[in-house]
């Protein structure tokens, strides 16, 4: 008697054991969110691809005119020192960031209707940067919800009249694009320095 009570445990505990794979994929698994770090090399690499557009569109014949400058009234002012980059903190860092992204996203679209109008040659690779703008600039508004960053409310940027000529338009473009190039820099070195902080907090 005492055996077949054995082997009817034994039975049992050998269907049991034959089923937990099944109980163990039908549980799913946990929702797992993408870490702060992560998203601050994505944003850094993102930034890395616009800021070599912008250097490819300033090599090309169309671009290497001497700009006449000050084009632009309300342009983000690029005089960051690397001396200061240690010292940022995230929230408003990226709030500062993500207001001179929209800045720029205004001024290349204007643009992009003057270039549309003088049949500029680099519009293709002016539309690719455009949406690579628009890109960073939701990735970013997505990082600065994470974390609880503000966003600014700075006043619409103020253009300068149709430029009358593609010289002109040229010669817009080339002060804008400059411009970018000293904002990307700076962004891609930020949103590194962010990324390597936020390792070290990880693990202390």
């Amino acid at each position: 008697m005492k055996l077949l009570v054995d082997s009817s445990s034994s039975l049992l505990l050998s269907l049991l054991l034959a089923q937990l794979p099944l109980f163990t994929s039908a549980v799913p698994a946990p929702y797992r969110r993408p870490n702060v770090v992560h998203e601050l090399d994505r944003l850094a690499n993102q930034t890395k691809n616009l800021r070599q557009i912008t250097a490819d569109l300033l090599k090309e014949h169309a671009f290497e005119t001497d700009p006449e400058q000050h084009r632009f009234k309300s342009l983000p002012l690029m005089n960051n020192r690397a001396s200061d980059i240690n010292s940022l903190e995230m929230r408003p860092t990226l709030s500062q960031l993500h207001a001179d992204l929209k800045s720029f996203e205004h001024h290349f679209a204007w643009l992009s209707r003057v270039s549309r109008k003088h049949h500029h040659p680099a519009l293709p690779k002016l539309g690719q940067m455009m949406s690579l703008i628009k890109s960073l600039t939701s990735m970013l508004e997505h990082q600065m919800m994470r974390v609880d960053a503000q966003r600014l409310s700075p006043p619409s940027p103020s253009m300068p009249p149709p430029p009358p000529s593609q010289f002109d338009v040229l010669q817009s473009s080339q002060e804008l694009l400059l411009q970018f190039r000293l904002f990307c820099d700076w962004a891609q070195r930020v949103f590194s320095v962010l990324s390597t902080k936020s390792k070290m907090s990880a693990v202390q």
